[in-house]
């Protein structure tokens, strides 16, 4: 029995820090967006999508093939992380963080994506924002938390 605590508290302490989505925390490939939205984040990297003729959700991307609007048919594979669907993903994870040691984990997740996957600046600043303000907000509410127990514990 004391061999596989240490093995498994070993193997929490070394956690290998990885993607959003291999570790379980954004599972895209479930979501279903609208065309509109697809046409739009096509549009705002520089692809002038008019229609969208065939979609297909992947674990880690989206297979899309779109009519431009040229009228000629194109296809690519796109990351989920261009569409802001992902944004709000991301911004959901951080403000469901209750305490400041688990959103410094989600913090650790989220710049291993910045520095593994391309993202829109305008996604990447709103989720810094984000994770700034959470970060502002959770530590006065710890140190709120630790000042009332102080007084507390000095009138007990």
């Amino acid at each position: 029995m004391r061999k596989r605590v240490r093995q498994s508290y070993y193997k929490a302490q070394n956690k290998k820090v990885q993607s959003l989505i291999a570790a379980n925390k954004i599972t895209p490939h479930v979501w279903r967006l609208s065309e509109a939205n697809i046409i739009e984040a096509l549009n705002a990297q520089g692809y002038n999508a008019k229609k969208i003729k065939k979609i297909s959700y992947l674990k880690h991307q989206i297979s899309i093939s779109y009519w431009d609007k040229n009228g000629g048919v194109c296809s690519g594979f796109f990351s989920y992380r261009i569409f802001a669907r992902w944004q709000q993903a991301v911004e959901r994870l951080v403000y469901n963080c209750g305490n400041t040691r688990e959103l410094q984990r989600l913090s650790e997740l989220i710049e291993y994506e910045y520095t593994h996957y391309p993202y829109p600046w305008e996604i990447q600043e709103a989720i810094n924002n984000t994770v700034e303000n959470c970060t502002c907000e959770l530590t006065a509410l710890e140190s709120y938390k630790q000042t009332v127990r102080r007084e507390v514990a000095c009138i007990g």
